[in-house]
């Protein structure tokens, strides 16, 4: 500390994503030197890690667990995964949730595989062009556009049935025609 104020690191490659009425943020995997700004700064509910790793770095886990943080590991290597539509299906059914606010979103780098979970969110529940989704992943990629990654967005549909009482209003305002909303009984 310098001055008596605390210096805070975020994570590479961390952005808002959505910060209305929710907050939801991307980011490469998080490392002790982040864990200040995560706790100080985001106050997470949530973190959803879409990558290849099979469990948390031994101080991730702690940290995770004495923050109190609900983690959830959705295992995927690239858009060419033969699951993968179940796997960003089980990402959206998290996003979808208010209650699971703040949300981090992270992979290894938040490069490629974060940039297709953004990719997607932007599309189906924010409403923005294919032009921007590809503008936005090529900043955070460096550049380096994986045409699978580009071509996966903007082919990418689902059919999720959510409750319109517990997604959030962000999603609510913009949402894709394919985010079928179930009915709700008085």
């Amino acid at each position: 500390m310098s001055g008596g104020r605390a210096k805070y690191i975020p994570p590479l490659n961390f952005a808002p994503i959505v910060s209305t009425d929710v907050s939801l943020y991307r980011s490469g995997y998080p490392m002790p030197l982040n864990y200040s700004f995560i706790r100080g700064q985001l106050h997470l509910k949530t973190i959803i890690y879409v990558g290849d790793k099979s469990e948390p770095m031994p101080e991730y886990a702690e940290f995770l667990e004495r923050e109190r943080i609900n983690y959830h590991h959705i295992h995927m290597d690239s858009c060419r995964d033969p699951d993968i539509d179940a796997q960003m299906d089980r990402v959206l059914q998290l996003v979808l949730r208010a209650d699971n606010y703040p949300i981090l979103i992270h992979s290894n780098k938040g490069k490629h595989r974060v940039g297709v979970v953004v990719g997607i969110i932007r599309k189906l529940l924010q409403g923005w062009s294919i032009a921007g989704i590809y503008q936005e992943y090529g900043l955070f990629s460096g550049g380096l556009k994986d045409e699978a990654d580009l071509e996966y967005i903007t082919m990418f549909e689902t059919d999720i049935l959510m409750d319109p009482r517990t997604v959030p209003r962000f999603a609510l305002r913009r949402h894709h025609p394919t985010v079928i909303q179930q009915e709700t009984t008085p």
